[in-house]
Order: structure tokens, then sequence, then C-alpha cells
């Protein structure tokens, strides 16, 4: 199965044109992932879609198994048409855009499985 993703620019990230990955397996919601913060220690990160809706507003974020050209295999983390958006997971507040704390992203490839908690 293919996964077409573009995301445009927006509030929550920059955009980048479309991109297509080859999924070897189901696609699963995502909860967390180990990340690094812009500002920040590595480590576990609360993860939500982010969709256009509205003017911005959280979805599912979902994760799948996806062919690397480089290392074989990586795991991909993807949202809404707005890209994902995180937060460490200590910070204890409703997604906002506007908070400090948290950051967005168009999209993530991931080494391993062992980085990413299923919803």
């Amino acid at each position: 199965m293919e996964i077409a993703l573009a995301v445009e620019e927006n509030e929550n990230c920059f955009g980048v044109p479309e991109r297509v990955f080859e999924a070897q397996g189901e696609r699963t919601k995502a909860a967390k992932i180990k990340a690094y913060p812009p500002k920040g220690a590595y480590g576990w990160c609360r993860i939500t879609g982010w969709s256009s809706e509205g003017g911005g507003a959280p979805c599912d974020a979902y994760f799948v198994k996806v062919s690397d050209s480089g290392s074989g295999s990586a795991y991909l983390v993807y949202g809404g048409d707005w890209g994902v958006r995180l937060m460490p997971e200590d910070a204890g507040e409703a997604w906002d855009i506007g908070s400090p704390r948290q950051w967005g992203e168009p999209y993530l490839l991931l080494g391993d499985s062992s980085e990413i908690e299923a919803a």
C-alpha cells in the first residue's frame, strides 16, 4: 500500500511537497514518541495530528513501517493535512498552536518501533 503525504505551509509547521511511501504493514494510532523538543532533552512526547479544520485542530496521528532507501525500513509518523504536533510528556496542557512548549512537524521518520507508543 502506498501512502501519499503532502503538507501545506501553515502555522503549525513548514510545508512539504507530496512524498510517496511504501507501507510495510497496517497503520496504528500513535499516542507518544521519543523526540528532541526544540528546548529540552530527548524523551517521551505526546503527539497528535494537526488538521486545517477550524483554522487548526487536533486529529489522529498514526505510524506505519515503511520502506526506506537508506536503512531498509523506518517508521513514518504522520497526522493531518497540517502535519503533527508534539509536546513533552509532562507538559500537562491542552493542544494549543500558541503554546511555547509545543511544536509542529510535517511528519517524522523514526528508526525503531521502541520510539513509538500506540494509542
